[in-house]
């Protein structure tokens, strides 16, 4: 028996909401063998978030990421139920019963991400279903992987080492949502920044510096990497450990090499620098 789950690449997101828009089309106005009908405002089964990231108004970016119920293999959701009325299947989905669940609101609240809303009509705590009906009559992945334009979602066998969605597990950088950390999310995040760094380098009377070299090097590891200011000047790293100490080395033929030192606690940019010549 398989255990189904699905990976969700934020950097291959582009805030489309075809995700969003295809599980409203299949479960909007429509019950199925395991949920009563989504409503059509109020509940986001599989939410978008955008992240403003940025100390800086001169350096501002966004990053996407969808969120539906993680389907956690120890889920808080199950313990805050009774009587039957969260139950896992044999492949890992679980499922709120629409009937065992109704007036249990503390389902609702118990998750820690927000993931199950609580339908005041029907009196009944709701969530994905990783369209659990299309599986059982034979459809290869849920809606919201199918409609993704991007690639940024995968669906198969977690217990398969040799499924396309364990290829993109190894081969990626996962990130489990922090409150969920203990328990074992089988809806992994992919490739969500961490830090980043950035900054302008200019040459005197306000010219640009392209092709500067910029060197980042961690202060405890000693690891390091590199880049170039673009045409506009401009540089960055992202990806960096919170909490690191890193040296930045910037050197630029014809000109003073510079060093700056920094810690990567929030996503920072230095601001506009300016070289100095040799002569």
């Amino acid at each position: 028996m398989p255990r189904y789950g699905i990976t969700i690449d934020a950097s291959q997101c582009m805030e489309c909401y075809n995700c969003f828009m295809a599980c409203k089309d299949e479960h909007c106005g429509c019950a199925t063998t395991v949920s009563e009908p989504q409503p059509h405002t109020g509940q986001h089964w599989i939410r978008v978030e955008s992240r403003e990231r940025g100390d800086n108004t001169l350096k501002i970016k966004t990053t996407s990421m969808s969120i539906p119920c993680l389907h956690c293999g120890d889920a808080p959701c199950e313990k805050a139920a009774t009587g039957g009325a969260i139950y896992r299947r044999a492949d890992g989905i679980v499922i709120i019963d629409p009937k065992k669940a109704k007036n249990q609101r503390q389902i609702a609240e118990s998750c820690p991400i927000g993931a199950i809303y609580w339908n005041d009509e029907l009196q009944l705590p709701q969530k994905c279903t990783m369209c659990a009906h299309l599986l059982d009559e034979g459809f290869k992945t849920p809606r919201c992987v199918e409609a993704c334009p991007n690639g940024a979602m995968h669906f198969g066998d977690l217990d398969d080492p040799n499924d396309e969605i364990n290829k993109q597990i190894a081969e990626n950088r996962v990130t489990i949502i922090e409150t969920l950390k203990n328990n074992k999310p089988n809806v992994l995040h992919l490739n969500v920044p961490t830090i980043f760094i950035a900054g302008s380098v200019y040459l005197p009377d306000d010219e640009v510096a392209d092709g500067a070299t910029i060197k980042l090097t961690r202060s405890d590891t000693g690891e390091t990497r590199e880049t170039k200011t673009n045409n506009f000047g401009d540089w960055e790293f992202e990806d960096l450990e919170k909490g690191a100490n890193y040296t930045l080395q910037i050197t630029h033929d014809g000109y003073k090499p510079v060093e700056l030192t920094t810690t990567a606690e929030t996503d920072h940019y230095t601001g506009e620098l300016t070289l100095t010549p040799t002569t």
